[in-house]
């Protein structure tokens, strides 16, 4: 089964969200933001006035630290965005998605359904996964400008709130759909079926690390 690419806008409609499916390859065009936990805590904990029209500039939350600069004469000079682990910033995500219309949340290793189904879906949100590790470099290739860099002062840069200009940025993998699953639970139940099977006929381990244990399941990733 070949896998499906899509060219998507950061600011998508509803019908281009619902018709994403688990697995789609995605390229973003347009506007996307980075906040992480600096931009959640200083825009709901702390209620600053976040420096952008959203959703209608950009609806594409980038959770990532880019690898760049600010230069003395104010340009910036970015070479890669690498992801970071969405899972940290899950507490900040249901306001942040219902106050700012986010519907594309872009980041490393996703979350699970329950998040999904809780948070995502009834704002019309979906999960982007980068592909694999080491994509820093690929994925800067799809960063035209940086538009502007909010909050640097008193975040600093990794926190800071990055806006880049994209244009076909990705790969990019949907990890979740407008019914909330989720494609690394769905994929990692297919391996658990089979994970007996795969040991069959070998010993058990004579050596352990402290904790170690014979159940195979335990080395499935949720």
């Amino acid at each position: 089964m070949s896998l499906r690419e899509v060219v998507l806008s950061t600011t998508p409609t509803p019908e281009a969200v619902a018709d994403l499916r688990l697995g789609d390859i995605v390229y973003l065009d347009g506007l996307i933001y980075t906040a992480r936990e600096g931009v959640y805590m200083r825009a709901l904990e702390e209620n600053a006035n976040i420096p952008m029209e959203l959703p209608s500039e950009s609806a594409a939350n980038f959770h990532c630290s880019p690898a760049a600069v600010i230069r003395q004469d104010g340009s910036f000079d970015l070479g890669a965005v690498t992801a970071t682990a969405s899972f940290r910033f899950a507490k900040w995500l249901p306001e942040w998605i219902a106050r700012t219309g986010a519907r594309l949340i872009i980041g490393k290793g996703g979350m699970s359904s329950k998040d999904y189904k809780e948070y995502f879906v009834p704002n019309g949100a979906v999960y982007l996964s980068t592909v694999g590790y080491g994509t820093g470099a690929l994925l800067g290739r799809g960063v035209e400008t940086v538009e502007a860099v909010h909050w640097h002062e008193e975040l600093g840069i990794a926190q800071a709130m990055w806006v880049i200009r994209a244009r076909r940025m990705g790969p990019f993998i949907v990890a979740s759909d407008m019914n909330g699953d989720c494609l690394f639970e769905r994929e990692n139940a297919k391996i658990e079926a089979n994970i007996d099977r795969i040991y069959e006929g070998t010993k058990p381990a004579v050596m352990r690390r402290y904790g170690e244990t014979d159940d195979r399941s335990d080395e499935i990733i949720g």
